[in-house]
């Protein structure tokens, strides 16, 4: 297990739409792993592969105080209702943007044992399955972004300002 670089704006892997995983072996276990290390290392919510230069269709997103969820080849089959949110992305680092996003989403993958699972997820998780599919897709919350809805994220100088 392992930290790896985050793979920011310019670079094509993240522009790439990734291959689906054949078959999960050691290779896509150890993915997996340093996924998670990667986005707790980062603070972040979720990671797809291609922001770490793999171009496969892997995510694992971690909501606070909940269990990672792993996506193999996942893929969006329902969605519903739409809201206007602030987000952000570990690849467009130092900016931050608004743009429409679901309310809910049903995902189907399949999870790192193998198994097919359906996952419903609401507000925070929507966004973030989004967010992470996207990735797989080679779209960038950026690509979304609502006219005149990116800007600058300025970092906070104490604290309190947090």
């Amino acid at each position: 297990m392992a930290v790896r670089s985050i793979c920011v704006l310019p670079e094509p892997v993240l522009r790439q739409k990734a291959r689906k995983v054949p078959t999960i072996d050691n290779s896509v276990e150890r993915l997996i792993d340093d996924m998670i290390d990667t986005m707790r290392g980062v603070s972040g919510v979720g990671l797809a592969a291609p922001q770490i230069g793999v171009p496969l269709r892997v995510a694992v997103i971690e909501m606070p105080g909940e269990e990672v969820i792993t996506l193999i080849n996942p893929e969006i089959v329902k969605r519903q209702g739409e809201r206007l949110i602030g987000e952000a992305c570990l690849s467009v680092p130092g900016y931050q943007g608004e743009l429409k996003r679901s309310v809910w989403v049903k995902v189907k993958a399949q999870d790192r044992r193998g198994r097919y699972i359906r996952l419903k997820g609401e507000e925070l998780l929507a966004q973030a399955l989004e967010h992470e599919i996207d990735h797989l897709d080679g779209i960038l919350y950026v690509d979304r972004v609502e006219s005149g809805g990116l800007w600058k994220s300025v970092p906070a100088e104490s604290p309190e300002e947090l």
